[in-house]
């Protein structure tokens, strides 16, 4: 697959400028979510109501207190969980309780498969969904380099360190050409230096693809390095407190880390998030 074929860079998108996202990619209105009761326990309002907008090709990240919903929102904004309440709606179209053309995940777990090799887990889908072998040797050779995984295609998950395994995961959704990927904490297991060089591959996935991204994080100076907006969310029943613009270029890194205005943005986070996880913790 030609690079070209990947890169649909917006106009606003210019390197060392903030940048302007327009049309809305995906809109959530009046969104909440309750688990019904279960023996011995009572419903639980996890989420909402909650509205949001996703615009077209820019990084969300998701931060709140443990328990208080975001997973629960990554799966209803993904098709595979229906909301008690509202709508929500992609290029215009509702989704409804099935997963969306054009939608990639990417889950915390190590989701390769231990049988097939590093060539085979990228080309799963792929093969699932009919493609022609042509275009899948293409798509999965292409999204290998890009990962740099190539020369490890044909090892087994077994042979690869957490961080490289979940490279497979994220070029299995890459070959996938997804509009819209979400990803709940996918780098949670690894170590902090690991999770740095991840979060620079991600940005880099992000640019090349113009891909709408929403990611779901604990790490404050995770969501605040690779975010455009960070959406802070209350404890339970998960609700939007705050919406932080980033204000950083497209073209950007972990050199970020050591620019003051960094630190700033983490501790604004910190700030907006510290009552709420008490109230999570059940601490007065």
């Amino acid at each position: 697959m030609a690079k070209a074929a990947l890169r649909r860079e917006t106009a606003a998108a210019m390197p060392g400028r903030a940048t302007a996202f327009s049309d809305t990619h995906v809109a959530l209105r009046g969104i909440s979510h309750t688990y019904p009761a279960r023996a011995g326990h009572g419903a639980v309002a996890a989420l909402g109501p909650l509205d949001f907008d996703f615009r077209r090709g820019e990084f969300v990240g998701v931060v709140g207190p443990s328990g208080c919903g975001k997973s629960t929102l990554l799966d209803i904004i993904a098709g595979l969980l229906v909301p008690t309440s509202g709508t929500i709606e992609m290029d215009g179209r509702a989704i409804t309780g099935t997963v969306a053309q054009g939608v990639g995940v990417v889950f915390q777990e190590d989701a390769t498969f231990a049988w097939l090799n590093v060539w085979d887990n990228v080309a799963f889908g792929l093969r699932r969904a009919g493609v022609a072998p042509a275009e899948i040797v293409r798509r999965v050779d292409y999204a290998l380099a890009f990962m740099g995984l190539a020369e490890f295609r044909r090892a087994y998950p077994s042979q690869l360190s957490g961080g490289m395994r979940q490279r497979v995961c994220i070029a299995r959704t890459l070959v996938l050409q997804p509009r819209l990927i979400l990803l709940d904490e996918p780098f949670g297991a690894l170590d902090q230096q690991t999770r740095l060089l991840m979060g620079e591959e991600l940005l880099r996935l992000w640019r090349e693809t113009a891909a709408t991204v929403m990611l779901i994080t604990h790490a404050l100076d995770e969501a605040a390095l690779l975010s455009d907006r960070v959406a802070v969310m209350s404890a339970r029943p998960g609700r939007l407190i705050d919406v932080v613009t980033t204000g950083w270029p497209r073209e950007r890194d972990s050199a970020l880390v050591a620019d003051p205005a960094f630190g700033a943005l983490t501790s604004r986070l910190w700030a907006l998030l510290r009552e709420e996880s008490r109230k999570a913790l059940g601490v007065r």
